[in-house]
């Protein structure tokens, strides 16, 4: 025999709030919607989510991988930063073979090279270095020479007073590491092909 004491979803004299209808179990449903701020705060939610997940998914800035690369290129610039680097075939090449320092010789590139040279080195205004020709390098320590002091009247600059000695050799060993990357789209060949860098 059904309760005869249950109350219709239209009494408003419930303490609890009007009553949906709904009954499972002998449990009943009352009506009771959030409230409009928290509703709100939701919706904000996953729109920010939707946000975040396309910037990170598309400029990788926002992501966990960025920033630890970012806290370690912090870390070796700081470590670096004591070291005197020399000019030599073996530092450079050592240099451009460890991951912290590519990568801090990248960061460094990225800043300061890319409009001349592309964001991967392919050339635009200023010769391709992903290929195998070089201009002014005839061996890989005159990379240094040629960031230092610049070439050709100032087309390339000198970054000398700009860039630190050891900036200017772990971006050296950076560049020197792009030799046969062979990125696609680069700018045509320029120069001639100098021995290879194992070779020196």
């Amino acid at each position: 025999m059904s309760d005869q004491t249950a109350k219709s979803p239209q009494d408003s004299s419930d303490p609890f709030g009007q009553l949906t209808g709904h009954e499972y179990d002998g449990i009943r449903e009352y009506d009771n919607p959030l409230p409009g701020w928290w509703s709100w705060i939701f919706i904000l939610t996953i729109v920010f989510a939707i946000f975040y997940f396309v910037i990170a998914t598309t400029t990788g800035q926002l992501s966990a991988v960025y920033a630890y690369q970012q806290s370690v290129i912090e870390e070796t610039a700081k470590t670096f930063g004591s070291m005197h680097l020399k000019n030599d075939p073996k530092t450079i090449l050592m240099l451009g073979k460890d991951p912290k320092f590519h990568d801090l010789g990248e960061n460094i590139f990225q800043t300061n090279c890319i409009s001349c040279h592309g964001a991967h080195g392919e050339g635009g205004a200023c010769p391709n270095q992903t290929d195998e020709y070089y201009l002014d390098v005839k061996k890989i320590t005159d990379f240094v020479d040629v960031i230092t002091k610049g070439r050709k009247d100032g087309a390339m600059p000198a970054w000398g007073n700009r860039l630190s000695p050891n900036e200017i050799i772990v971006v050296s060993a950076y560049v020197a590491s792009l030799r046969g990357t062979n990125y696609p789209g680069g700018k045509h060949a320029e120069g001639t092909i100098p021995p290879p860098w194992s070779d020196q």
